[in-house]
């Protein structure tokens, strides 16, 4: 006998064999020890989520001369019929290929006449979503009021395709992809069984490139027994199998990035490139791996929400723990460009490099987080030369040029620009609590103040009218902020107030140069 794949050989005969669908089958199989049997059925979902396998289980079920518990006993004559699919009552019909309303008339002519054996008549159209208009309109009577003996099954990925008139007429069960443990259990069960030999990490990245489908993970699995048939296979072989990139090249593709070395980043591309990896696959899994550092750096309780395995979600941790909001922001807003360019274009090599260059190399771009990168780089190589005994003063010129070393006689001076732009988002989080706490009436008349921020790096406190000015833009309310400000954040800003709808200035609160200086500085143990 020749080959049989595997999510052939495997497919579940009974409804307790089906993973990850266990409302949907707990349902069915009541259905059917009550008696309670729909005329017609609508299971919808993502590809191999088993909506197929179901559909037959439930074709031998309601046939079945021997149910047990629901289940179909699968030695009588109707359970062996259907599984060879040598059973005339149980129709399997492939709507994509037969969508006419012709082929929906011959089901019509074919529904008139009772089964020659068993009870029921099953007719089931996988990808009904493709049927033409005029297939629907034919099928809605027959399918509205059809012999007691029939019963349809539609199977789609494409629910939204569906016309309304049909989806009333029908039981909805959605199929949900399945979670990757689940998967995973499934192919380890199935491994021992079939005398495969693979590593549990192999089995656990084979379980989450399936994407929550069962017979996705079984082709896969198959391949790779195909590529090494009889030996052990490892983590390290299925990578290489499925051309697949592990998380390590992507930690260090997201240090190379983290760090501006285009040199790096460029190189894990070309290493990747000369393996075979695939272009699209690549910057999609990459894309996954920056999702998952945003998550883990935002959300408080991210395991729930991050399928991983303990070691890789370390690497995460420490990624995402170097790494800014802003900053996975704009790596996530880059590569999700490049993700759509990459459909449609012939050099996916050279666009994902331009993207690695950009990433690198801010000053290529004038977009906020770019520009706030470009700071972000700044800051790093103050640090770097105030460790190596270098010093750095501030110099008026910063307020129009970007920032760039320059040497007098004596020290070094780096000229910096005299804001940055995550003090003011931190400070326009937290405004609320602070102005909360500053109490009595400068509570009052900064209630109701908007922040605005110039790119000299001095923050506008914005008032809706005169009088609320009067009081909150006093030199007494804005050195009692300042104050507040300092010891809430640990931060100096330099503060003016003006009226809403570009009113003029009403007071300026001065700092000196040293101050100035001190507003892009966060302190020691926040670097």
């Amino acid at each position: 006998m020749s080959y049989v794949a595997l999510y052939r050989k495997w497919r579940p005969s009974t409804f307790e064999e089906v993973k990850g669908q266990d409302a949907v089958c707990t349902t069915l199989k009541n259905q059917i020890i009550s008696g309670r049997i729909g005329h017609a059925y609508l299971f919808c979902g993502t590809r191999g989520t088993g909506k197929t396998s179901v559909a037959k289980i439930m074709a031998k079920a309601v046939n079945c001369a021997n149910p047990v518990n629901g289940n179909p006993c699968g030695t009588c004559a109707m359970c062996r019929a259907v599984a060879e699919e040598n059973s005339m009552n149980v129709l399997e019909i492939d709507a994509a290929s037969n969508n006419g309303v012709d082929n929906i008339r011959d089901i019509r002519e074919q529904v008139q006449y009772p089964p020659t054996e068993g009870k029921y008549r099953v007719y089931i159209i996988d990808e009904v979503h493709m049927l033409s208009v005029g297939a629907f309109n034919a099928l809605l009577k027959t399918l509205e009021e059809p012999p007691e003996y029939v019963i349809f099954i539609l199977a789609t990925t494409e629910v939204h395709k569906i016309p309304v008139t049909v989806l009333s007429r029908c039981q909805r069960y959605d199929f949900r992809r399945i979670t990757a443990d689940v998967i995973a259990d499934r192919l380890r069960e199935l491994s021992s069984a079939e005398h495969i030999e693979i590593e549990d990490r192999a089995l656990g990245y084979i379980a989450r490139a399936a994407d929550g489908a069962m017979r996705d993970a079984l082709s896969l699995l198959d391949e790779c027994v195909a590529f090494h048939p009889g030996e052990p296979i490892s983590y390290e072989q299925v990578l290489e199998i499925l051309g697949a990139v592990d998380i390590a090249t992507f930690s260090g593709l997201f240090q190379a990035l983290l760090g501006g070395k285009t040199g790096d980043a460029l190189h894990l591309l070309e290493k990747a490139f000369t393996q075979g990896r695939e272009m699209g696959q690549f910057v999609s899994d990459f894309l996954w791996y920056l999702r998952n550092l945003l998550i883990l750096r935002t959300a408080e309780d991210a395991d729930g929400i991050i399928d991983s395995s303990r070691e890789n979600l370390q690497i995460m941790r420490r990624d995402a723990a170097a790494a800014t909001q802003a900053q996975l922001g704009r790596y996530i807003r880059v590569f999700s460009e490049l993700s759509n360019r990459m459909r449609w274009s012939s050099q996916k090599r050279v666009e994902t490099e331009l993207a690695l260059i950009r990433l690198t190399s801010p000053e290529m771009e004038t977009s906020n987080d770019a520009l706030l990168e470009r700071i972000a780089s700044l800051e790093r190589e103050i640090r770097n030369l105030k460790a190596n005994g270098i010093t750095v003063t501030a110099s008026a010129a910063a307020k129009e040029a970007p920032a760039q070393a320059v040497q007098p006689a004596g020290p070094e001076v780096v000229e910096l620009p005299k804001a940055k732009y995550e003090d003011f988002m931190e400070l326009r989080e937290n405004w609320g609590r602070i102005i909360e706490e500053l109490g009595g009436t400068d509570r009052a008349a900064l209630t109701g103040t908007q922040l605005e921020a110039d790119r000299h790096g001095i923050i506008w406190i914005v008032f809706p009218d005169q009088g609320t000015m009067l009081f909150g833009g006093s030199d007494r309310t804005v050195a009692a902020l300042t104050k507040q400000v300092r010891e809430f954040l640990q931060k100096e800003f330099t503060f003016r107030v003006r009226l809403a709808k570009g009113g003029e200035t009403a007071r300026s609160y001065k700092v000196s140069e040293e101050d100035i200086l001190d507003n892009i500085k966060y302190p020691v143990d926040r670097l």
